[in-house]
């Protein structure tokens, strides 16, 4: 008669430093002489499935970009328009500078009659 099985299992919450601890366990169920898990569920799909699932990724992956792509650009657009404002802003205030500027050298300058 054979022993059952053991799994192995990670604890990352219970490890010192960097190196993780493991506890070795009895499985949940021992299963029947003869009986052999599969490796992944993945590996159980045909080679059009997994092309198919490939397609999908690629089609939501360019969709999420497409739609990310259309943030950045609304969002340089606000960025650019608030530059614009800006320097609407800082030109008035310039042009009141310079006014104030030459104001006060009439003033300061002697006459000369």
């Amino acid at each position: 008669m054979q022993k059952p099985i053991m799994a192995v299992t990670g604890d990352e919450t219970a490890a010192t430093g960097d190196m993780p601890t493991y506890q070795i366990r009895a499985p949940a169920t021992a299963l029947p002489q003869g009986v052999v898990m599969a490796a992944s569920p993945g590996s159980l799909h045909s080679p059009q499935q997994l092309a198919e699932e490939a397609t999908r990724k690629r089609e939501l992956r360019l969709m999420k970009n497409r739609e990310a792509a259309k943030e950045c650009r609304r969002r340089k657009k606000e960025y650019v328009k608030c530059l614009e404002s800006r320097v609407a802003v800082l030109e008035v205030q310039n042009k009141k500078l310079i006014e104030e500027l030459e104001t006060l050298k009439d003033i300061c300058s002697p006459k000369t009659d």
